[in-house]
Formats: structure tokens, C-alpha cells, sequence
């Protein structure tokens, strides 16, 4: 009797120990998975991901700078879960390719100027209009306002979220035939354009646009396909226009843009502490690129007159000559864009 009472107890022991025992693996192996998942999330509450950035213009641009620094911000504020990485200066995609890739997913997210958003987005015209802001305070301030969240909403119905404004500069004329001092000297000349806004200007003065890309206008203006082009001066610095023009004109006819956009539908997937670190990042950056595009268009122009170009500043008391005779161009970016170009124009006026 007594061996089988020590039996019966052994055997609850053991089955108390074989208990304690699963528990505990359990226990480990709920604890394991738990960590795995919160591994496979990001302990910081980023889920990965890898969004391929796209640009055209040179890396030492300052726009390019901007980006550059955006996309490691951010990557390393997620603490690595979302990477971005830059493919620069053309290297993935060409200036006439990004957008079309942008809206088609081809990639996630690309920067292009505002000039060629216009063919899809017909209102991102309105930074190709002549004259339209007077200073980089006033476009600044516009952007940061109704006329920007306007042009934002407009990308949106296309299939494309902008992040940031990126601020190039004013556009300039430069050319190798002779100044240009006033519209009518334009006449009968050859001028590289960057779209359709800027080709009406162009006809307006009198000259014959020209379209082409920022990579092919170094090669044409040396064997003389165009006698000029239109640029801002600090990509005429960085893309060598001193050893192929002779004359820059100064009058700030119009203020370019970059847009930094994203593809809708992957943006609307990615998680929403995601969203909110890529926004307050590109906040930080445009305000930044902001404040460098005035110092780079100063200091760009007196480099290329260094280099032997010769610079003609527009006095302003002579600038409503250029608007006067650049009048024809409202009426086309206004029957484009419709009733919301319209309304961009008078908010510009009303800014300046």
C-alpha cells in the first residue's frame, strides 16, 4: 500500500514538473514571436520600407543638396526601418521620364520642375508666367498659403502628392549673339526652352523656342542649333554656359520651381507615422532650400561674370516694357488652366 501511495505521488510530482516546464516554453516561445513582430515593425513603430528617390539635376545643385539631406533625415530618424534611396543626376530616370514614372508607380517618389508638371497639371504653370512674383518673399509666402495648397490639390487628382516646393531661382536669358537689353532684341534668335509657357514668352519677344533637355543645351548653344537658352543662373554655373554664351540677361522673369512629389497610391499605403515623419522632414528641407535660393541666384551670376560672360541687369524702372510685351502669355496659361489659373494669377497679385 505504501509503494503504491510513493508511486501516485511521484507521478503528480513529475507531472507538476513536465507542467511548469511547457509553461515556461510557452511562455519563451510566446515572448519570441512577440519580439520577432515587434522586430519585423520597427521597436520604434516604423514599419520598413524602401522608397526609391528620383532627380535630374546636378548633386552639388543646392536644390540637390536639399534632397539629398532630406532623404537621410529621414532615414535615419526611422532608425533605418524607412530607407531612401537617391538616385541623382539622371542616373534612373530622365527629366521627360519622371513624372510619367511618378504617377505610374514606376517609382515612388521623384523631384521635377514645376515647368514640366504643367503639361499633366496644367496650373503648375503659373511659375512660368512672366512677372507674376516680384520677389522670393512674395513667392514664398504664396506657396505657404491658399495658392499652394490649390497646386497641391490639383497633383492630387492627377495621382501625385507633393511633399515639398523646392525654390530653383528666377530664370534669366543668356545667349551668344548679343545683349538683350529689351524685347526687341530678341528677334530672329534661337532660344533653348524648358516648356510650353516659357516657348509662348519666348514668341512673344520675337525668337524662335526651342525645346530641349538640360543635358542636350551645352552641346547645342557650342555648335550654334540654338544662339541661346533660358535657365536660372545656377544651373548656367554648374552646366558650363560661361565657355558657350557671351551675354546673360537679369530679368527675373520668372520664379522655377522643383516639386518633390510622391505617388498617391503608395502614399496612401505607407503607415501613418510614416506619412508623418516624410512631411515634417520636407517641411524642414523646403524652408531650407528656401532660404538658399536667393544667396545661390547672387552668388551664381557674379561667378559667371567672373568667367567672362557679360551681364545686363533690367533696371526695374524698365521691367513693364518685358511684362507689357509679355501680355499674350496670361491669356494662354488662363485659357489652360481654366478657372483655377485664373484664380492663381489674382492670388499672386494680390500676394505681390
Amino acid at each position: 500500500m505504501k509503494k503504491v501511495i510513493s508511486s501516485f505521488l511521484a507521478l503528480i510530482l513529475l507531472m507538476g514538473i513536465l507542467t511548469a516546464c511547457g509553461g515556461k516554453a510557452t511562455n519563451q516561445a510566446a515572448s519570441t514571436k512577440g519580439e520577432k513582430a515587434e522586430s519585423n515593425s520597427g521597436g520604434d513603430g516604423y514599419e520598413e520600407a524602401t522608397i526609391r528617390l528620383a532627380y535630374n539635376l546636378p548633386q552639388d545643385h543646392h536644390i540637390s543638396v536639399g534632397i539629398e539631406e532630406f532623404a537621410k533625415k529621414v532615414t535615419e530618424k526611422s532608425g533605418g526601418k524607412v530607407k531612401v534611396q537617391v538616385y541623382p543626376a539622371g542616373q534612373l530616370l530622365s527629366d521627360k521620364e519622371m513624372n510619367q514614372s511618378i504617377l505610374t508607380g514606376g517609382v515612388e517618389m521623384g523631384l521635377n520642375s514645376s515647368t514640366l508638371w504643367a503639361s499633366t497639371v496644367p496650373s503648375m504653370g503659373i511659375f512660368d508666367v512672366p512677372y507674376v512674383f516680384h520677389d522670393y518673399d512674395a513667392a514664398g509666402k504664396a506657396l505657404s498659403g491658399e495658392m499652394g495648397n490649390k497646386l497641391k490639390s490639383a497633383m492630387e487628382q492627377k495621382g501625385a502628392k507633393v511633399l515639398l516646393f523646392a525654390d530653383y531661382g528666377y530664370a534669366q536669358f543668356a545667349n551668344n549673339v548679343r545683349p538683350l537689353k529689351s524685347p526687341g532684341d530678341f528677334k530672329g534668335l534661337k532660344i533653348r526652352s524648358i516648356g510650353e509657357i516659357p516657348s509662348e514668352l519666348i514668341k512673344a519677344y520675337g525668337a524662335s523656342p526651342v525645346f530641349m533637355g538640360a543635358g542636350e543645351v551645352y552641346m547645342a548653344l557650342q555648335r550654334n542649333t540654338v544662339d541661346g537658352a533660358t535657365s536660372g543662373t545656377t544651373a548656367m554655373l554648374q552646366r558650363k554656359y560661361d565657355e558657350v554664351v557671351k551675354y546673360l540677361t537679369i530679368n527675373n522673369y520668372a520664379y522655377l520651381e522643383f516639386i518633390l512629389a510622391v505617388n498617391k497610391g503608395y502614399w496612401d499605403k505607407l503607415p501613418a507615422k510614416t506619412q508623418k515623419l516624410i512631411e515634417e522632414t520636407a517641411a524642414e528641407t523646403e524652408h531650407s532650400i528656401r532660404e538658399k535660393a536667393k544667396a545661390e541666384d547672387a552668388r551664381t551670376a557674379k561667378e559667371l561674370e567672373k568667367k567672362g560672360v557679360e551681364v545686363y541687369v533690367v533696371p526695374k524702372e524698365d521691367l513693364k516694357v518685358w511684362k507689357d510685351a509679355a501680355k499674350p502669355v496670361y491669356d494662354i496659361f488662363e485659357k489652360q488652366a481654366g478657372d483655377l489659373g485664373k484664380e492663381l494669377l489674382d492670388l499672386a497679385e494680390k500676394q505681390n
